[in-house]
């Protein structure tokens, strides 16, 4: 078995700053890449930012220049710090990754439950 488990939501003010984490636990034997996906009401699910193991990065057109994402591969974490937070960056944010668990030695996608967003204006 593969866990997800985000951290780090919360209610920040228009232009505040918040760091989502996310550790990946349980059976794993490799991690490939790692992602945040967010989902506001009504909308839906959207790429933010992905890092492959390697460490190259990319972004959503709305978040480059203020969101950064990040990775301890010797600690399967992901983090996302995000700066200038706007209130249409309100969203449940979620972790994806890639991993391959030492039970079945395939790669498989795994996603977190998800954390809360809220950007007051």
């Amino acid at each position: 078995q593969v866990q997800l488990v985000e951290s780090g939501g919360g209610l920040v003010q228009a232009g505040g700053s918040l760091r989502l984490s996310c550790i990946a636990s349980g059976s794993i034997r490799s991690v490939a890449a790692m992602a945040w996906y967010r989902q506001a009401p009504g909308k839906q699910r959207e790429l933010v930012a992905r890092i492959t193991d390697g460490g190259s990065t990319n972004y959503a057109d709305s978040v480059k220049g203020r969101f950064t994402i990040s990775r301890d591969n010797a600690k399967n974490t992901v983090l996302l710090q995000m700066n200038s937070l706007k209130p249409e960056d309100t969203a449940v944010y979620s972790c994806h990754a890639n991993v391959m668990s030492t039970m079945t030695s395939m790669f498989d996608d795994y996603w977190g439950r998800g954390t809360q967003v809220t950007v007051s204006s």
